[in-house]
């Protein structure tokens, strides 16, 4: 009997399922995150009477086989890069992306990661950094005597030296894009970092074609619906019960055919 085997996969693959709800859920406050939907495939089947096989001299063939599937797996996470909520702050770091694209972040070994969290902070040198101390490419560097920073939609940072009212422009931020969104791989931190799915890191300034904008004083919310997870999470539960009853179905006919005598 194989129901045993094929009611197991379905329970791993609803806990796989329960387990990513429970991660966008978590992080239902967490600056740019982005939910995730798990995505299954069946397995094998095994093929007990063919389709189109002959069943008659006269050359008659069936209609239909007789394939028994061997359960479901997980093949994926796919990261849902809807447009999130912004919420002002009127902290004069704090960016939000509105559109496609990703601030690029120096990391300590050399290589680069990504992110939509736009909450920043100055190092001890004026750099403009996360909130890791990690620091954004393009580095931007603020003068000591900075009194107020303006950063125009277009990424263009000026600072308003000495109470200057002539703003002095110190920089340009940049946005990069990917082919695939979908295919970067999540650090943690709210970092992502490129992968051979993703495609090459794209970079481009805010405003041009396919690109979002900057808004300074806003963050981008997380774009988890709390009310679409947890109806969710409700049907990856009912379906973790019923693969489980499936089980013990198939136990008590096992356990009636080993009674017969």
């Amino acid at each position: 009997m194989k129901a045993l085997g094929i009611a197991a996969t379905g329970m791993m693959a609803q806990q796989t399922n329960v387990d990513v709800i429970s991660n966008n859920i978590a992080n239902a406050n967490t600056t740019g995150f982005k939910s995730a939907r798990a995505s299954f495939t069946d397995l094998i089947y095994e093929n007990q009477s063919r389709e189109g096989a002959v069943t008659a001299e006269e050359g008659t063939t069936r209609p239909v086989g007789l394939d028994i599937g061997l359960g479901v797996r997980s093949v994926g996470t796919l990261r849902l890069n809807t447009q999130g909520g912004l919420t002002q702050t009127e902290n004069q770091l704090d960016l939000a992306i509105d559109g496609r694209g990703y601030f690029a972040v120096n990391m300590p070994d050399g290589n680069q990661a990504y992110t939509r969290d736009g909450s920043f902070r100055l190092s001890a040198e004026g750099q403009i950094v996360n909130h890791q101390g990690f620091e954004i490419d393009p580095g931007v560097v603020l003068p000591d005597n900075t009194t107020a920073v303006e950063i125009s939609e277009t990424g263009i940072v000026s600072a308003y030296v000495d109470g200057d009212p002539i703003p002095v422009e110190v920089g340009q931020l940049t946005l990069t894009t990917f082919v695939n969104d979908a295919g970067m791989r999540p650090l943690g931190n709210n970092l992502l970092e490129a992968t051979v799915a993703s495609g090459d890191a794209i970079p481009a300034l805010p405003g041009d074609e396919g690109v979002g904008i900057l808004r300074q004083g806003y963050l981008e919310a997380s774009n988890v619906d709390i009310i679409r997870q947890i109806t969710d999470l409700i049907q990856a539960q009912r379906a973790y019960e019923m693969n489980s009853k499936a089980i013990s179905t198939a136990d008590q006919m096992m356990s009636a055919a080993n009674q017969i005598k």
